[in-house]
C-alpha cells in the first residue's frame, strides 16, 4: 500500500484538486493499494473554494465540499508531495517531492483568482499526478 499526501498552503485549492485529480485516475485505471490524501500547511477548516469546486466537476472529478485539514505529524510511511521547493521545508521527511520535481515547474496559488486561473492549476497538477501513476504502474519506487 502506498499513501500520498499532496501538501499546499491552505488545502482549500491546489493540494485537495491534485488528491481529487489523483483518485479519479486511480478509479479510472483500477489502480490497487493506493491511498491518496490532502494537507494544508496552514489550513484552518475553511471549505475547498468554489473555483476549485467547477474546474473539478467540469474534468469530472469529486467536486463536493470538504473542510481544510492541517498538515500535522509527519508519517515516514507517507510520500509527501508539495507544489513547489520552497515548501520542501516545512515537511520533514525523507520520501518528499514536490510538483518542481515531476514537471520542472512550481504550481502557484490560485486562491482568490478567477476560474480560468484555477483551471491552468488544475491541468498542472494533471501533469504531475499523471506522472506519479505512471511511476507507480510500472513498479518504481518514488
Amino acid at each position: 500500500m502506498i499513501t500520498i499526501c499532496f501538501v499546499c498552503t491552505g488545502n482549500t485549492c491546489r493540494s485537495i484538486m491534485a488528491e481529487r485529480l489523483m483518485k479519479k485516475h486511480i478509479k479510472q485505471n483500477n489502480i490497487a493499494d493506493v491511498k491518496v490524501i490532502s494537507r494544508g500547511i496552514n489550513a484552518n477548516g475553511e471549505n475547498i473554494t468554489e473555483n476549485a469546486k467547477k474546474v473539478l466537476k467540469k474534468y469530472k472529478a469529486l467536486a463536493s465540499n470538504r473542510k481544510s485539514v492541517k498538515l500535522g505529524k509527519i508519517d515516514k510511511n507517507i510520500l509527501y508531495v508539495v507544489m513547489n521547493n520552497n515548501m520542501k521545508k516545512f515537511v520533514n521527511s525523507n520520501k518528499l517531492l514536490s510538483f518542481e520535481d515531476l514537471t520542472g515547474y512550481p504550481i502557484s496559488d490560485p486562491y482568490g483568482l478567477n476560474e480560468e486561473v484555477y483551471e491552468n492549476t488544475l491541468l498542472q497538477l494533471d501533469k504531475g499526478v499523471k506522472i506519479i501513476l505512471n511511476q507507480i504502474e510500472l513498479g518504481r519506487k518514488i
